[in-house]
């Protein structure tokens, strides 16, 4: 929101987060991998996304290990106790990148991490009050009234900060209020008297924006609420995507919740009730591990069903993996054995090597002839064991003209390396309508012109600015300080 109201006012305007810890990313035009929260973000500035906006990205790929992103490019796989000496190697890394965005831009807008007053672990902070503290820049706390006690969150971080922290910090927002703001004022005037810091205003919680989430924490309150019943909506398709452990990118799909006539659930365990119209294996950090959770979760016996009931299955990426004959980790880049079975559902073998492919990609699909611009995040190679229809051919690779082909459509099971494929609305809308044919849903065909864009960095801006103070942030900004 900030990000577009600065960019109204005629700021060139970048966002900045030191670390971000994220299974969604995304692949920058220079072919560096940045978490999708900053990409989100440099969209509303009108900007470019760059590896500089999010220098150290930590993918998890176990409950204690996580794989090192640092500028773009993954450098190791390390535990938590470990990383935080390891820290110590990124401080100077951080500080280019910021001190690079600060040439290029007006302004900067850094986006901390977890809680600002984690004492535990402040001697080893990279991206909250250090950062704050190394560039003088003025703070902003922000604190979630959903949650629960918003008092004690403001007041209780606040007086975890040192004598420095407490000078920097500004204002403080209270965000995602439901309800009559006048109960909230006697709280407020108490607040800023406690703290001698002002409101910056109070947001209200807007629902269905249709702004990509950033992490999976929105995926797990979202399936907790979800109930499958098997029951499928008057003419909507039904699409299933396979809930891993460790998904990546769910992102791909946001999109196709947000479609008329759509009705996407997640599943971890077969719904023994029905079968989708669409079946979705989605992209995974640990494809060995999460082929591990399909075997003892039934679902691999749920999803050979679906293929031989004609439903459609789609697997992008580590979901492509997983639908091909074995997989083969010969640099031991997983935890598990080096050889498991996948779903034998196409005649292909992955093998995974250490090298990482992040690239953009532009592609036609080979059936519609619908251009698609995605990008891949993988590091695993795929063989085909037999001659096999490619789904796709890529047209360019990091903006270089190429001529090559990609994925794999056999009969009723198709499987690609690219994400975003459904960003493109020309395929989604083609895709959907043939699904739509196949179940006979005529009623409800799409036509291109009837999901216009919606501009939603200014629909996001317009319902929050009138809740800003704006007067007192344009004093933070031009306030000196030292």
């Amino acid at each position: 929101a900030l990000c577009r109201i600065f960019k109204r006012q005629g700021y060139r305007v970048a966002p900045f987060k030191a670390q971000n810890m994220a299974n969604n990313s995304f692949v920058t035009k220079d072919g560096g991998e940045i978490g999708r929260a900053q990409v989100v973000q440099a969209e509303a500035c009108g900007i470019e996304p760059s590896v500089y906006m999010n220098p150290i990205l930590l993918k998890p790929t176990s409950d204690r290990k996580s794989q090192i992103v640092v500028l773009g490019k993954p450098v190791c796989t390390i535990g938590a106790k470990d990383y935080q000496l390891y820290k110590k190697n990124l401080k100077a890394i951080v500080d280019e990148s910021l001190h690079i965005l600060r040439l290029t831009y007006d302004l900067v807008i850094i986006e901390g991490a977890g809680s600002a007053a984690e004492i535990n672990m402040k001697e080893h902070d990279l991206v909250n009050m250090s950062l704050a503290k190394s560039i003088d820049s003025p703070v902003i706390l922000v604190a979630d009234i959903d949650k629960g006690g918003v008092f004690a969150q403001i007041v209780g971080t606040y007086e975890l900060f040192d004598k420095k922290e407490k000078e920097l910090t500004v204002a403080f927002v209270i965000n995602k209020f439901r309800g009559d703001k006048s109960i909230l004022i006697p709280g407020i005037q108490w607040m800023e008297d406690r703290i001698g810091r002002k409101s910056l205003g109070v947001l209200p919680l807007i629902k269905d924006l249709n702004i990509e989430q950033e992490d999976s924490v929105y995926l797990d309150k979202t399936f907790a609420q979800q109930k499958l019943t098997g029951v499928v909506k008057k003419n909507h398709l039904l699409i299933y995507v396979v809930k891993l452990p460790r998904i990546s990118n769910f992102t791909d799909f946001e999109i196709l919740a947000k479609e008329d006539n759509i009705q996407l659930e997640y599943i971890d365990k077969p719904n023994r009730n029905c079968f989708p119209d669409l079946l979705i294996i989605p992209g995974t950090k640990s494809t060995l591990e999460d082929m591990d959770f399909l075997n003892t979760s039934g679902l691999t016996a749920y999803i050979k069903r679906c293929a031989k009931a004609d439903v459609f299955i789609l697997g992008i990426c580590g979901g492509y993996q997983i639908l091909g004959k074995e997989l083969l980790d010969v640099d031991e880049t997983h935890s598990k054995p080096i050889k498991v079975k996948g779903l034998n559902l196409l005649p292909i073998k992955t093998i995974f090597l250490k090298e990482k492919i992040t690239q953009q990609i532009k592609a036609v699909h080979i059936e519609s002839q619908s251009i698609i611009e995605g990008y891949e995040i993988h590091t695993g190679r795929t063989e085909h064991l037999k001659a096999l229809k490619p789904a796709f051919k890529i047209m360019e690779k990091q903006g270089s003209s190429v001529e090559e082909f990609e994925g794999v459509i056999k009969k009723n099971i198709m499987g690609s390396y690219i994400h975003g494929l459904f960003n493109s609305l020309e395929f989604r809308q083609g895709f959907l309508n043939t699904l739509r044919k196949k179940v006979d849903l005529y009623e409800i065909m799409n036509t291109l012109e009837s999901n216009k864009p919606i501009d939603v960095y200014n629909q996001l801006a317009n319902e929050v600015e009138p809740h800003i103070d704006m007067n007192l942030l344009e004093e933070i900004l031009t306030v000196q300080y030292t």
